[in-house]
């Protein structure tokens, strides 16, 4: 789950953004969580990426945010809007881009997890992740869209569906322990990891992926690659 908190107060913003964070851990809920301090920079972000929430302060300095969730709304149709604000004199303005609470200052601890646990509940079901540091930030990997990975100077270079690759200096036991309870992950060779959802077919010297790459699979993992590709199959099969 990608998430903003947009305030232009230091002190409410930061406090709002500790209490997500506290209450989305209790919840075992991983989340991206973002800070803005006016409408602009988070119109910006919100174009590049989507979020699936955002608490959006009404009275802000420059632009207010009443136009800044009309104009999310021209672009995201789907970004869960909570408002968080002195009065609710909005709410006409709020039904209008489909907010779906407000927050009124000075809030609680207990009325934020109220609004976030029935935001959550709204949320459809979470594609599974991992968080890993790449480069000199955290990112969130959706797992579904991971290809392949192999093992190389000391780094994981994490193959994506969009052409793109991740690097993470970790060993290559630290990054499989991060997908052991991930049926779809197979290990195929010395260092090498395929996700058998992408997998389109096996010749017993190498997958062939869906974007046409051929993964490697050593000889002595053939046997075991075949045999765990077929199950794979057999199950997917099952679950349609």
């Amino acid at each position: 789950m990608r998430l903003a908190v947009v305030d232009d107060n230091p002190q409410d913003r930061e406090e709002l953004m500790s209490w997500l964070k506290t209450a989305l851990a209790q919840r075992r809920k991983p989340a991206e969580c973002l800070e803005f301090s006016d409408g602009a920079s988070f119109l910006e972000a919100a174009g590049q990426d989507h979020f699936d929430l955002v608490f959006l302060d009404i009275y802000m300095e420059g632009m207010d945010g009443v136009t800044a969730a009309r104009t999310l709304r021209s672009f995201d149709p789907d970004c869960v809007l909570v408002f968080t604000t002195t009065s609710t004199d909005h709410a006409l303005d709020g039904y209008r881009v489909r907010a779906i609470q407000y927050l009124v200052k000075p809030y609680r601890m207990e009325e934020v997890e109220e609004v976030l646990e029935e935001v959550l509940n709204r949320l459809p079901p979470e594609e599974s992740v991992i968080r890993l540091h790449v480069g000199r930030q955290d990112r969130l990997l959706v797992l579904r869209e991971i290809l392949w990975a192999d093992h190389f100077r000391h780094q994981i270079h994490i193959h994506l569906g969009d052409g793109t690759e991740a690097a993470v200096r970790m060993t290559f036991g630290e990054f499989t322990d991060l997908l052991r309870e991930e049926r779809n992950f197979l290990v195929c060779g010395r260092g090498v990891l395929v996700n058998l959802e992408h997998v389109r077919d096996f010749d017993g010297a190498s997958f062939l992926l869906d974007d046409g790459t051929q993964v490697p699979v050593s000889r002595s993992s053939s046997e075991t690659a075949r045999a765990a590709f077929g199950e794979f199959l057999f199950q997917r099969r099952l679950s349609q």
